[in-house]
């Protein structure tokens, strides 16, 4: 064999190490997993990743003292890149009900600080391909009713000692860093971690 056969050989098989750990994830992220007896796709529990979002607006209408109604439109972005064939085709949408804490600090008469912490539950998905979500209108209230039971629940009965920040919410909110030092969203217990007892282990808005 050449020496110039011998360099396209080595070339290829370079390139082709180099891709592969980019077509495993994306292999590894389609595959199927399983949590407390559910089947699922996607990331695995417990991952994370990092959105950035565009200058949007965000638009708020008073419905009673403390009661306000949100809308906010932007596009978000990846900070990293999806995994090569990985993820859902292009065209298809979320529905996610969210329950959070906003932590804000006025700065002048314009800004203010802003720190949102909490959950988001999927409610459904519809697929590029179909008009049709995947719960009806009646089955997706059903779902966000049972969400909103378990984080009332955990509320109630929390299952970790909590500290009284009656006063440490507003003054947390004071700068940047501070601002998610508030009390954290309760987990509801169906979606929480498996924790293990001393006896052994337990098993336990669009995007």
């Amino acid at each position: 064999m050449s020496n110039q056969s011998k360099n396209g050989t080595a070339k290829r098989s370079s390139t082709a190490r180099r891709a592969s750990p980019q077509r495993e994830s994306g292999v590894s992220y389609d595959a199927f997993k399983e949590y407390e007896g559910r089947r699922y796709t996607g990331m695995k529990i417990g991952r994370s990743h990092t959105w950035k979002y565009d200058p949007g607006n965000w638009k708020e209408t008073k419905i009673t003292p403390d009661l306000w109604q949100i809308r906010f439109d932007v596009t978000k972005r990846r900070a990293g890149r999806a995994p090569e064939g990985s993820g859902v085709p292009v065209g298809t949408d979320y529905h996610w009900y969210i329950v959070g804490h906003q932590y804000v600090c006025k700065l002048n008469a314009n800004d203010y600080t802003t720190s949102l912490t909490g959950l988001k539950f999927k409610v459904a998905h519809k697929r590029a391909d179909t008009e049709a979500w995947s719960a009806t209108p009646v089955t997706q209230r059903k779902r966000m009713i049972k969400f909103l039971k378990e984080v009332i629940d955990e509320l109630e009965h929390p299952s970790t000692a909590e500290p009284d920040d009656s006063q440490g919410s507003a003054s947390s909110a004071k700068s940047p860093s501070g601002a998610t030092r508030g009390r954290k969203t309760p987990t509801p217990r169906s979606i929480r971690k498996p924790m293990r007892r001393r006896t052994g282990a337990r098993v336990s808005t669009r995007s």
